[in-house]
């Protein structure tokens, strides 16, 4: 409430955004130039270079571009997805701020790709966990005829997986973790994501699938077999099985129902909260919000008519 009522100050919340925006002064999205004019009537700048588009908003050039709504409902929606844990729906956001569901749910899909920040592990040699789980309905909620078709084999067909893989915190860090969308549980597939996260040289441990054999050459390889055992010393992978819970209670109690090419961005948002987990909503919302520039999401895109800019 402190926060929504701070930012309903049209004044206050574009001072925030050209403070985190632009700390050294205000530049031309176009050209670069520092000599702008503010015209405070419409709240924007006015650049003197010759070129066009020479007029632009503080939302230029973010995942705000060509958005008629307000820096206070943008800011109250970075707000509530950064920090409620288990991930806020659509229709709260737009009955909370006052916006159409549709209009909500863009709103999310554009934060949730600010919430993109890349992988945090790769660093020098440490101790990671890798796992993967699968995303789908359960087969006890399906009808007769849909189980038939969807549910086969162990019943992971027709999943979608999602790996993630966890570094351990040392000196007194959090752990941290990365995670996507992946199309398959595949040695080639488990073996890449591996690489891209972890340093060579360092402690890796995951259980007893096949996908992960192999890896021994490159980390110091233990796993653990959860038919036999779940924890053998400092061999386990619990705190990634940790990162599912919170990102399937997400999905269950909140989302209910993701496409499969929309399940990214939802990895996303979950990893932005774990991985933040030790700051304050307050520093959740300014990295959130430092993270908007040179990002941009259309609705078309979106929904699949277009090139995907979404993160990958």
């Amino acid at each position: 409430m402190e926060a929504i009522k701070h930012f309903a100050d049209p004044d206050v919340a574009l001072a925030t955004m050209v403070e985190l925006r632009w700390p050294d002064g205000v530049i031309c999205p176009e050209c670069g130039r520092t000599d702008v004019r503010f015209v405070q009537t419409r709240r924007l700048w006015e650049c003197k270079g010759s070129h066009v588009r020479k007029q632009f908003t503080a939302k230029r050039g973010t995942i705000f571009e060509d958005s008629p709504l307000g820096l206070d409902k943008w800011f109250t929606a970075i707000w509530m997805i950064a920090n409620c844990k288990n991930g806020v729906s659509s229709y709260e956001i737009h009955r909370g701020i006052g916006v159409t569901q549709k209009t909500a749910w863009f709103m999310l899909h554009r934060i949730r790709l600010a919430m993109e920040t890349g992988s945090f592990l790769q660093g020098g040699p440490g101790t990671s966990e890798a796992d993967e789980t699968f995303i789908g309905g359960l087969a006890r909620h399906m009808h007769k005829a849909k189980r038939k078709v969807k549910i086969t084999g162990t019943g992971a067909a027709g999943k979608e997986v999602v790996m993630g893989v966890l570094r351990r915190g040392a000196n007194g860090e959090a752990s941290r973790v990365t995670a996507k969308h992946v199309p398959d549980t595949s040695k080639k597939t488990l073996h890449a994501e591996v690489r891209k996260a972890v340093a060579p040289g360092s402690r890796l441990y995951t259980d007893a699938h096949a996908g992960y054999q192999g890896l021994g050459p490159d980390y110091i390889h233990e796993t653990v077999d959860h038919a036999v055992e779940y924890v053998r010393g400092a061999v386990h992978t619990n705190g990634m099985e940790n990162f599912w819970a919170l990102f399937k209670r997400a999905i269950k109690g909140t989302y209910v129902s993701i496409e499969p090419f929309h399940l990214n961005p939802y990895v996303v948002e979950e990893t932005f909260r774990f991985n933040e987990r030790k700051d304050n909503d307050g520093g959740r919302f300014q990295k959130v919000l430092g993270n908007v520039t040179g990002k941009r999401l259309m609705y078309k895109e979106l929904i699949g008519h277009g090139p995907q800019t979404t993160p990958a």
